[in-house]
Formats: C-alpha cells, structure tokens, sequence
C-alpha cells in the first residue's frame, strides 16, 4: 500500500477521532441536552464528509496530482474506520465507565425529544408508548450497540467514500488508455 495514502488516512483518522472526542466533552460539559439535539448531529456529519473530501485532496496532492479511484477511496476509508473506532471507543468508556449515569440522562432526553417529535405528528398514543418501551430496553452504549453503531457508520462512510472517490479521482486522457 502506498505509503501516502496510509499516513494520511491514519493522520486525519487520528485527527478526526480526537475531534469527536473534543465535541464529546464539549457537549459532556456544556449541557447533556446537546446530544440529543439533531442539528449538531448533522452538522458534525456534515464536517467529517468534507474532512474526508479534504483527506482525498491532500492525498492527490502529495501524490503529484495523480489519485485513481481505489487510492482516493482507501485514504478516505482509513480515514474514516480509525476516526469511527476512536469515537466510540471513548463513547463506551465515558457512558460506561467514567458517568453511566449520563446514559440514563440522555436516554431520558432522547425518550422526551422523541414523544415531542411524534405527538407533532399525531402519531397514536400505543404506537408512541411501542417506541418508549424499545428505547429504554436498547442501551445505545453498550458494546453491542456500540460495534453495531460503529459498523453502520463504517458502511456509511464507506458508501460516501466511493462517492468522494468517484468525484476526486483524477480524470484520465482518453488518448493515453
């Protein structure tokens, strides 16, 4: 493997990861209701794709200009797996080690966020009362939910990776095939 592409994707994998990491306490420590709240949720979303469009870049850039498509999407996927596994990683010391209480406290504002959300909706009261029950029995940080969540996001990433790969990749000349 290219040397660039890993160095880069383990470098903004890290970076990434210490990001989330730094958002994490921010939210921690300014008010737990942050983590409930979806508009930082896409907003953070929304900075990670564009870190990795960058991460692509950059690696294009160190590479002479010259990036093919498996090369963009592998920086892009290391990038992504390490900064995913860094995350959730202290995501399940912080809600399982240092503050389990802080679990309950989100699961409680997830639980009135949600309520709220479907009461708007009209939604019926049964079908609301299903949905409560099934968020208090799936503890969100647990191992199991967090590996689930981490391979979600990975096969996320990795459909925006192939995306990013696909518009990054360097553009070949016809004639020179």
């Amino acid at each position: 493997m290219n040397e660039v592409l890993k160095s880069n994707g383990i470098k903004f994998g890290v970076i990434s990861g210490i990001i989330s990491i730094v958002m994490t306490v921010l939210m921690y420590a300014v008010d737990i209701n942050l983590f409930a709240n979806s508009y930082i949720g896409i907003g953070m979303v929304f900075f990670y794709l564009i870190l990795g469009f960058y991460v692509i870049s950059i690696t294009k850039k160190e590479m002479g200009g010259i990036i093919n498509f498996k090369e963009a999407f592998t920086s892009f996927f290391i990038y992504s797996v390490i900064g995913i596994v860094i995350a959730n990683v202290f995501n399940y010391i912080l809600f399982n080690f240092i503050d389990p209480a802080a679990k309950e406290q989100i699961l409680e504002i997830t639980i009135n966020k949600t309520v709220e959300f479907m009461q708007k909706f009209g939604t019926p009261k049964d079908v609301m009362k299903e949905t409560i029950i099934s968020l208090k029995e799936n503890d969100q940080y647990s191992i199991t939910n967090i590996i689930k969540g981490s391979a979600f996001s990975i096969v996320f990433s990795s459909i925006i990776g192939l995306i990013a790969a696909a518009i990054m990749k360097s553009k070949t000349n016809p004639l020179n095939e």
